[in-house]
């Protein structure tokens, strides 16, 4: 058998939850799974102001239940589940600053409450937990690993950064394979276009579809990109391979592209879309200035050799099909 036939026989009847199923990633993954035969429930409260939208998960085929992992009745949702793919979040860093309390209740006492949930109802499940690279602040060298300081430069960075600290202490205390992975610049399919607040790259993209120009912070920093279908590649990997000492309970950086420019990543929007489209170069507004890291590029080695990932679609192709996909799409996103 195949490696991609013992993976697809892997999910096969599996019974899954993904919070935050509802927004970029977490309705990606759920397609992926439910496409490898899953049993699916996403979790999601469906924010207005987050990354969810009840398009993401059309034709999907997976259950999805509203509610909040503040308050939720989570037990039921994780009863005999055997993996939890935990993408629920706060993500907004502007929105961490602008109100703390909420960001550390969702990223940090929820996690809690869904961790003694998962210990009554789902003791021996696999846990992957989307975590940042937020919390490494502005980098001392590049690529970043997964060795360097932590020093998170906003309160979305120490709320994420106390949220991983409880799920790898499942795996320390209680032996749950557990496995988080700290992402960098996620893009693609489904991610929040109508604005700036999941990545910059959102606003980008409705801008040059709209036929608008757009702005670009700087210009200077180094950025690298994660292509949707190669993070759902990293998801699948961490759980089917959690229970393997190289890989249990361990943090990895999961990078993407070669990092660039982002005026070079502005160009290259403008190129895939047939060359049409522009932007300005401003300053970096003042209220995001302090909390701002730099230039970043993820080292993803660790995880490369503990599992055999790596990033497929390089950062040309992957603004293609973004663009190609929302093109028909526009207003169920904006």
């Amino acid at each position: 058998m195949t490696m991609a036939g013992a993976a697809q026989d892997f999910w096969r009847g599996k019974r899954v939850l993904v919070t935050g199923g509802a927004g970029f990633l977490g309705s990606g993954l759920c397609h992926a799974l439910a496409a490898r035969g899953a049993r699916v429930t996403a979790l999601d409260a469906m924010m207005p102001d987050g990354g969810a939208n009840p398009a993401n998960l059309e034709g999907a085929g997976v259950l999805l239940v509203r509610g909040d992992i503040r308050d939720a009745e989570l037990h039921s949702l994780c009863q005999g589940i055997d993996v939890l793919f935990n993408l629920a979040a706060q993500t907004s860093h502007m929105g961490g600053q602008r109100d703390p309390v909420a960001d550390i209740e969702i990223n940090a006492v929820a996690q809690v409450r869904l961790i003694q949930a998962m210990r009554e109802a789902a003791p021996k499940a696999t846990v992957v937990h989307a975590s940042t690279r937020q919390f490494y602040g502005r980098p001392q060298y590049l690529p970043v690993d997964e060795k360097h300081t932590v020093n998170p430069p906003d309160a979305n960075g120490v709320s994420k950064w106390a949220g991983e600290q409880y799920w790898l202490l499942e795996q320390r205390v209680h032996g749950r394979p557990v496995v988080s992975l700290r992402l960098t610049n996620c893009y693609g399919p489904r991610l929040r276009i109508k604005d700036a607040r999941q990545t910059f790259l959102g606003i980008w993209v409705r801008r040059v579809l709209e036929g608008e120009p757009f702005e670009v912070w700087g210009g200077e920093q180094l950025r690298d990109l994660a292509y949707l279908d190669d993070v759902t590649d990293a998801f699948l990997r961490a759980a089917e391979q959690a229970g393997r000492p190289e890989v249990a309970g361990r943090v990895f950086n999961i990078g993407g592209s070669p990092p660039m420019r982002l005026i070079e990543l502005a160009d290259r929007l403008i190129a895939a879309n047939g060359g049409k489209g522009g932007y300005v170069i401003k300053e970096f507004p003042a209220d995001r200035a302090p909390i701002d890291i730099g230039s970043y590029a993820a080292d993803d080695r660790a995880f490369r050799a503990a599992t055999g990932w790596w990033p497929r679609v390089d950062v040309d192709e992957g603004l293609r099909r973004t663009l190609e996909w929302y093109r028909p799409r526009l207003a169920d996103y904006t």
